[in-house]
């Protein structure tokens, strides 16, 4: 069904394209006090770009308190988190945890004017989504509404899944305006009825690429409501390369060529199809891979190089902080993200560690999907494979380990192209405007993909 949605929604897309290629006009809004953050889980590693743009928003001037519908289970922080001023607030993550909280909220918000929309509208999604999860997200809102203080005037959403559910009920039982940042597996894996709903309730949507602006643009009621803003990348975070990169080229056994994955272990990342790929390279070349993250299927990728005779050649650090990762991608030749379509449509939108590697002149190996070609150009800036093509894999990875000079080409491009384009600042001033704030440049600019 998920599949099908997205198909009906994007043959629609060349009626809204015309959106989303110039700077959209709108009128600041008045967000009436401090602004309320709902996100799915806070801190976490692996969504460096939330806690970045909370910490830009804060510095330009906005009053922001986060909500959390989850506690933390990383158990370190990177730098910008330290830096995040606001406070967090954890809704109960499960109902039952704490049954007495969220009865207290029913009743102090049962009475308001707008709790019977919400609860007609909850009423309605239950009947098309009856699952535990639809139940939790209407009592967290009922808790969310209940603490909620009195000078938030706007409430936002980080994804448009289950924290935009939880915000959209929220808003209604207190009669506040909403926004909502989509990015990536919230958008797939979210069935078109809801999407299309959530885009009729809310004041506007940002998201992270042109593929996903163009499909939810398709599925608005004002494709106008939808703004492509690239996450980007804070380049004070991450400056250029003090050394130059090596000359290897996997001939020598004692000094290997060094490959990085910075990835969560999950379907989407395909690290099946990186292990399976690694096992096919010639044995007279010399490599090393380090993996960076976390995630549900890392003890199997494990088990799977050693069955492959790869224990060796891999080391898996876990998830690590910001600082280490920046190391590692100095240590690095070759940066490689197997990304594919997982099987309940999950998929990743532009993969900010794609950025992250680019920025530090590693040349990128990736797959041609979602909006990955919206960054990589393939031969010029990176080389793209389709995905789920561990041979096509091994073909690029070998191409790039035995040779030095289209590393250094295709990273030393990359690297100019994430400098000139992908930046953070040059991006969110968008997003500050949509929150009424003057950004710290002089004028409002366009991302570059929308001045096409």
């Amino acid at each position: 069904m998920v599949f099908r949605a997205a198909r009906d929604a994007d043959a629609a897309v060349p009626r809204v394209k015309k959106f989303l290629t110039w700077p959209l006009s709108f009128e600041a809004p008045d967000v009436g006090g401090a602004v309320a953050f709902i996100l799915k889980g806070y801190p976490r590693l692996s969504e460096t770009f939330v806690a970045q743009e909370v910490q830009t928003l804060e510095r330009l001037g906005l009053d922001i308190r986060l909500f959390s519908l989850r506690r933390p289970t990383d158990h370190t922080v990177h730098p910008v988190h330290r830096e995040v001023r606001a406070p967090v607030n954890y809704l109960p993550e499960y109902l039952y945890h704490d049954p007495a909280r969220v009865f207290r909220a029913w009743l102090a918000v049962r009475r308001l004017p707008g709790y019977a929309a919400a609860r007609a509208a909850w009423l309605r999604d239950l009947g098309r989504d009856r699952s535990a999860n639809r139940v939790r997200r209407f009592g967290q809102a009922l808790v969310l509404a209940d603490d909620l203080p009195a000078d938030v005037g706007w409430l936002h959403a980080h994804f448009i899944h289950t924290p935009a559910s939880v915000t959209r009920y929220a808003a209604m039982i207190r009669g506040l305006p909403w926004s909502v940042s989509a990015h990536a597996k919230d958008i797939w894996t979210t069935p078109e009825w809801e999407k299309r709903e959530k885009l009729a309730d809310c004041r506007w949507l940002v998201t992270c690429t042109r593929l996903n602006a163009e499909h939810l643009a398709a599925l608005s009621p004002k494709p106008d409501r939808v703004e492509l803003v690239y996450h980007g990348l804070d380049l004070e975070r991450f400056p250029p390369p003090v050394v130059d990169r090596s000359t290897r080229d996997g001939s020598d056994e004692n000094d290997p060529v060094r490959l990085l994955s910075v990835g969560r272990a999950v379907e989407k990342k395909g690290y099946d199809v990186l292990v399976e790929a690694l096992h096919r390279l010639p044995d007279d070349l010399h490599w090393r891979l380090v993996h960076i993250g976390g995630g549900p299927l890392l003890a199997e990728l494990e088990e799977k190089a050693a069955n492959g005779g790869l224990q060796s050649h891999i080391t898996w650090m876990g998830p690590q902080p910001q600082e280490k990762v920046l190391h590692e991608y100095g240590a690095a030749e070759v940066f490689v993200l197997a990304s594919r379509i997982a099987s309940d449509g999950d998929r990743d939108g532009l993969p900010n560690v794609l950025m992250e590697a680019q920025s530090q002149g590693l040349a990128c190996l990736s797959t041609r999907i979602s909006a990955i070609p919206e960054l990589i150009v393939d031969g010029e800036t990176g080389l793209l494979i389709p995905p789920d093509d561990p041979g096509a894999l091994a073909s690029a990875l070998e191409r790039l380990i035995r040779s030095p000079a289209l590393r250094s080409r295709l990273g030393g491009a990359g690297m100019a192209r994430v400098r000139a384009r992908f930046s953070h600042e040059r991006n969110i001033d968008r997003l500050a405007a949509r929150f009424g704030l003057e950004s710290e440049r002089s004028s409002l600019c366009a991302s570059p993909s929308m001045r096409r």
